[in-house]
């Protein structure tokens, strides 16, 4: 290397930690959440008359989660990762503490005892849970440099099981799915053998066939999981079911290329889609935008996607690397089975969209695992 370059790079590892910031993937993040106040006010504004003004309700609360979120992010991004590793005993107590107390005390919403009630705000811990597993699995992978023993698969199915068994007495089968995403995202960057893969695989579709004829799932959320391949329901659960995805689907039928409107949107309007705000928050760019603003969300999703993706192919270590992989699966796996629900072609799950879909819990989980992968990419040179 010449004396040139050496200088370069001694310039660089000494910069202040605020000069390596991804300001990309920070601007990229913004732009997605501020896409998705939007949505979400236009999902609750309601008819907005003279008599009745717009409710701003949905929208104040999102924006405040917003800022909490970006908050969160910064003070994560601000700590080295790898000082996260001591922590993990404790977060993980924490959290499966958290997993069982809301069995006891929490609130059902929707069939699942899965929420913490605090002064008008709802608090759902297994979607901080997520964060949680990805750093105690980068945390244990990073630990093992060889390729993944059938030892260590054992014992990362445990650790990621734990947290799932609990999530399936709530039972929340959709949240579920994210931390087997999260699993299995991280146990092949890891390295794990296609004669393990098999295993794991005949084992999952073991505990999946046991799951559903468990009688821990009750029947109309079985029936909401197969809805979208059900074109001819008969009973009135099955009608019933399938009622969501048909609406969500008429409402991104009708945007066309451009859309409908802001605001303008005759289903969101008339407030025919379920759960709009939450769950169906796609339909409302489908519908009001078209496909030309559905688009256009996501293609920065598809950014978001390629920065912390490039974070990863950059981190010096294995457990950056890991982090990173985690929060990529937890967000992509999201992505596309919310976008894949409101279009009818992925079973309706309740998964929300990152960053855009309302709730406090969701949106500061998506930036605090963004605040890890800044942590990733500021302390990169330490």
């Amino acid at each position: 290397m010449t004396t040139l370059g050496v200088s370069r790079r001694v310039a660089r590892d000494k910069a202040a930690w605020w000069h390596h910031i991804d300001y990309g993937l920070v601007a990229v993040v913004l732009a997605i959440a501020a896409f998705g106040a939007l949505l979400v006010f236009s999902a609750t504004r309601g008819p907005s008359t003279i008599d009745q003004p717009a409710n701003t309700a949905f929208l104040s609360r999102q924006a405040t989660f917003i800022v909490l979120g970006t908050i969160v992010m910064g003070v994560v991004a601000a700590i080295d990762y790898r000082k996260l590793r001591s922590l993990v005993p404790l977060g993980y107590g924490a959290m499966i503490t958290m997993l069982i107390a809301v069995l006891f005390v929490g609130r059902t919403v929707n069939g699942a005892k899965a929420w913490f009630q605090f002064a008008g705000f709802q608090v759902q811990p297994s979607e901080y849970g997520k964060v949680v597993v990805i750093v105690t699995m980068a945390t244990f992978f990073a630990s093992r440099q060889d390729s993944v023993t059938f030892g260590d698969l054992g014992i990362a199915t445990a650790l990621a099981g734990l947290p799932m068994l609990l999530i399936y007495r709530q039972p929340d089968l959709g949240t579920i799915l994210v931390y087997l995403a999260i699993l299995a995202a991280m146990v092949l960057v890891a390295g794990i053998k296609p004669r393990q893969a098999a295993v794991a695989l005949l084992l999952l579709a073991l505990l999946g066939g046991a799951a559903f004829s468990s009688g821990q799932l009750k029947a109309y959320q079985i029936e909401r999981l197969t809805s979208f391949a059900n074109d001819n329901p008969e009973t009135a659960d099955e009608k019933r079911a399938r009622y969501n995805v048909d609406q969500a689907q008429i409402a991104i039928g009708n945007g066309g290329i451009w859309g409908q409107g802001l605001f303008e949107g005759t289903q969101t309007r008339s407030n025919l889609v379920p759960e709009q705000q939450t769950d169906f928050i796609f339909t409302v760019a489908g519908e009001e935008l078209g496909f030309a603003g559905s688009a256009t969300l996501l293609v920065l999703y598809a950014a978001l996607i390629f920065r912390i993706w490039r974070v990863a192919a950059i981190s010096h270590e294995l457990t950056g690397t890991m982090l990173c992989v985690g929060v990529l699966a937890m967000l992509l796996f999201q992505l596309f089975e919310s976008v894949g629900m409101n279009l009818g072609i992925m079973p309706v799950t309740g998964i929300p969209l990152p960053f855009v879909s309302y709730g406090g819990s969701s949106v500061i989980t998506s930036f605090a695992a963004i605040g890890l992968v800044l942590s990733v990419h500021i302390h990169r040179f330490d």
